[in-house]
């Protein structure tokens, strides 16, 4: 006997190709198993029903107490108009431990009323009926139509309801006939107040330095100037013209201040490196901020005593702002934080964390509860007394050094690149941007805005700026609606929370 051995080569796969054949012999294996359910098993289904009942319903397991009736027949059914078991029956299901529908005020536990027997389905049924809607179903009538709801409109024009039917509707739409009829409103933006754009209206020079401070007078007759050549100029708000020169720094004046209960002007310079800024009247102080040790520090004017130093930051307090309600100071810092101070126990009432880079403006709002701030980063709005978050104001894309804000809801935010933004206050709309040119004989680089301020009136707006002069600016008096629509678009996504 031979035997004969046949060698044949064998073909060379790539790994990718066996693979693929594997799984297809795997898949050709376990087809005709494939969407088959898996047969149950009686022991774990009862282990795992028993965790459920513990996990989800053990603080009512031991509450009701199932009782058969044996003396009633099987086929015994409750008549049509009898909603509830009379004392005389016997009780289907029995309740004991607790009472499931209490006895009314002023209502004495008899033999009769001491164990209360749950009510047959037709007293269910009445009562679900008699029930008002819960808020659980109001939420869900009006966010979305329920089932009852989009069967009733596909089949209602083919067939009237059953009673059962509307009965079903009925409790689906929380019990009321009415409320699957509410339709949701529509989440919605604020649209913006329109505002008349404002537009330059005199330049007035004769500042040999960078305008630093701005401050109007009470009367709303004069307004007062402190600039980096060391003098204090006085000009007629009407005609714009010099009226008085002072002078007494030996360095740049940073703050200027006219007092609405006394005649007298404030003035800070960086003589000593302490700008000073004037409390409002309601309170006879001072108000210093320091500049090395960023600290306020809050003065008696009349003894010359420093009554509060207000530490907290960790880095120089750029900008001041008072008001006669709590908060009384509220100050911002390079450290990005604004801190809202406590006068009368002489500590941080809070401290808002949400800017990124330093804060160097602030503005209240002279009708409203509210706040601005102006950073690099972003123009934020907060509530007093806590500085709660409302919005953010983005675009103004510069280091904001002053902010304004008047009666009409008009936010003026001038940057470090001579740039001013308008903004609606209650929506955070941008209507207006403006970047005037600079004074001949200027750069181009000494276009910022160091700081700008409302007349008294709100007419005009006063900005003081880099290129050593003082601009005056006032609404369009021709400009309406039509011919300077709001170009608004709302944008949902992109109002952060921070």
């Amino acid at each position: 006997m031979s035997v004969y051995f046949i060698f044949q080569d064998v073909q060379k796969h790539s790994v990718h190709t066996l693979v693929f054949r594997s799984l297809k012999r795997t898949h050709d294996m376990f087809v005709a198993d494939h969407a088959k359910p898996v047969s149950l098993d009686e022991t774990s289904h009862k282990v795992k029903m028993a965790a459920k009942l513990r996990a989800d319903y053990s603080a009512v397991l031991h509450m009701p107490v199932l009782k058969e009736g044996k003396d009633r027949p099987l086929g015994s059914n409750m008549p049509a108009n009898q909603n509830y078991l009379q004392p005389g029956d016997d009780p289907e299901y029995l309740i004991t431990g607790t009472h499931a529908y209490p006895s009314g005020p002023g209502v004495a536990l008899t033999a009769d009323t001491q164990i209360h027997r749950n009510p047959s389905e037709g007293g269910v049924h009445a009562m679900a009926l008699a029930l008002p809607p819960s808020q659980a179903r109001l939420d869900a009538s009006h966010t979305a139509a329920s089932v009852g709801d989009i069967h009733r409109h596909a089949v209602g024009a083919e067939r009237p309801h059953a009673p059962h039917s509307h009965a079903m509707s009925l409790l689906e739409g929380g019990g009321t006939k009415n409320s699957s009829l509410i339709a949701r409103k529509a989440p919605t933006m604020p649209k913006p107040q329109w505002h008349a754009p404002w537009k330059l209206f005199r330049v007035i020079s004769g500042h040999l330095g960078w305008v630093r401070s701005i401050a109007v007078e009470p009367g709303n007759q004069w307004f007062v100037t402190g600039a980096g050549d060391r003098t204090i100029k006085i000009w007629d708000l009407a005609s714009g013209k010099l009226k008085l020169s002072l002078t007494g720094h030996i360095s740049t004046v940073r703050g200027v201040a006219v007092s609405t209960r006394s005649p007298y002007l404030f003035s800070c310079g960086e003589d000593k490196q302490y700008p000073f800024i004037s409390l409002r009247p309601l309170i006879s102080a001072l108000l210093h901020v320091s500049i090395r040790d960023a600290t306020a520090r809050v003065w008696d004017i009349r003894s010359k005593a420093n009554v509060h130093t207000l530490s907290g930051h960790t880095n120089t307090v750029a900008t001041v702002r008072c008001q006669a309600a709590e908060p009384q100071i509220i100050t911002g810092s390079h450290d990005s934080t604004i801190r809202l101070w406590d006068l009368i126990a002489g500590k941080t009432r809070a401290t808002l964390t949400n800017h990124k880079k330093s804060v160097r403006a602030l503005a209240l709002h002279p009708r409203q509860y509210t706040l601005a701030s102006g950073s690099a980063d972003n123009i934020k709005q907060w509530t007093f007394p806590d500085g709660n978050f409302i919005q953010n104001l983005s675009g103004h894309n510069a280091i904001i050094n002053a902010m304004a804000v008047n009666s009409d809801g008009v936010l003026v935010s001038g940057a470090d690149n001579g740039t001013i933004h308008l903004w609606d206050w209650r929506t955070g709309y941008n209507f207006q941007r403006i970047h005037a040119a600079v004074q001949p004989g200027s750069l181009d680089s000494e276009s910022g805005i160091f700081a700008c301020m409302f007349d008294n009136s709100e007419s005009r707006l006063i900005t003081a700026e880099a290129d050593k002069t003082i601009k005056v600016y006032k609404e369009d008096d021709t400009a309406t609606e039509e011919s300077h629509p709001i170009n608004w678009k709302p944008e949902i996504l992109k109002r952060k929370r921070f």
